[in-house]
């Protein structure tokens, strides 16, 4: 068709490109150039033969170091958050587990206390035994009573612990 010569500021305004981008666009294809007495390169162009479509611009270094920063900025956030829910769960699970762990202690203490009692009472029985004291009734008649005494508290206490 039409061929045009420009220089390579005149082109990169025709394809809205910059003067080295149009620079480096007519070497590649090897366009015909020439040099002018005042030093300016001319080149031949034909544009229905360049093929030339323009990249979308990309963001500029510091736009990119912004969002990366956001992006930074909204993690540590979010770290924090983070942070912040699992010390409540684990303050509940604390508080859960000291709960629990006081009613086993509250159990154990009122087992242990009528585990108490029941030796005392035991310990009173086979004292009785041993002495052989009671008002009444011969001594073995006696001593047969707090056997079977003994005997029952004796199933009792197994029973109870057995519950």
């Amino acid at each position: 068709m039409s061929v045009e010569s420009l220089t390579y500021a005149d082109l990169g305004a025709h394809l809205k490109i910059s003067r080295e981008a149009a620079r480096s666009l007519a070497r590649r294809p090897r366009l015909p150039r020439s040099r002018s007495d005042d030093g300016q390169t001319w080149v031949s162009v034909d544009f229905s033969e360049l093929r030339y479509t323009p990249r979308p611009r990309r963001g500029r270094q510091a736009d990119r170091i912004a969002a990366s920063k956001a992006k930074i900025e909204a993690l540590k956030a979010e770290i924090a958050r983070l942070e912040a829910t699992a010390a409540d769960y684990n303050a509940d699970f604390e508080r859960e587990r000291s709960d629990r762990l006081a009613i086993e202690l509250l159990q154990a203490a009122a087992e242990t206390m009528a585990a108490n009692e029941w030796a005392a009472r035991l310990e009173d029985e086979v004292a009785a035994l041993q002495t052989g004291r009671r008002a009444g009734g011969s001594i073995a008649g006696q001593a047969a009573l707090r056997l079977g005494h003994l005997a029952a508290a004796i199933v009792e206490v197994d029973r109870a612990a057995c519950r």
